[in-house]
């Protein structure tokens, strides 16, 4: 469990399921992401977080404890590098969440797991993504041109990346 001001980055549970399903459905909020809004939600509980390969983390409101989100990280084989990805429920967006469920995160993966390197991608065209990711530290490091054939058009990928060396410094003034 990951803990901030207003968010706790948590497990995902059996009882998250239908609101997971809610959000992770609604076209918008899955415009810019790799699965189709109708397609089925896998379950998030398994699996751990400090091994090589993905661990979703719920993102569960503290004041009311409810679930507004979920965040990834795919942790490389040599257990130095990551790269992480991110949802909010459409009625959440723009209060902040993601940006403090992010950096959050961020923390966690630098100071606790001593990580080298989180990396973050995202679609050109997903403004707002780009936009927190600058805010939680990250370079962009690049542009792949029409790189993913993406829900029947050619898209563009923006790359970020971001070293404990340079979060480290500006997170602990």
């Amino acid at each position: 469990m990951i803990a901030t001001e207003r968010l706790v980055l948590r497990r995902f549970r059996p009882s998250d399921t239908p609101v997971l399903a809610a959000y992770r459905a609604d076209p918008a909020v899955a415009r810019y992401q790799s699965w189709e809004p109708t397609a089925p939600v896998p379950y998030f509980g398994d699996g751990e977080p400090d091994i090589p390969g993905w661990f979703q983390y719920a993102i569960e409101r503290v004041a009311d404890r409810v679930l507004v989100g979920d965040v990834g990280v795919n942790t490389h084989e040599n257990l130095m590098q990551a790269e992480i990805g991110f949802t909010l429920a459409r009625a959440e967006q723009g209060r902040g969440y993601a940006t403090e469920a992010v950096t959050g995160l961020l923390g966690h993966l630098f100071r606790v797991r001593g990580l080298h390197r989180v990396s973050a991608g995202c679609d050109a065209r997903n403004t707002a993504s780009a936009r927190l990711l600058e805010r939680a530290g990250f370079t962009r490091e690049g542009l792949r041109r029409e790189h993913s054939w993406h829900k029947n058009e050619w898209t563009d990928e923006l790359l970020f990346g971001l070293l404990a060396r340079d979060w480290l410094p500006i997170r602990s003034a």
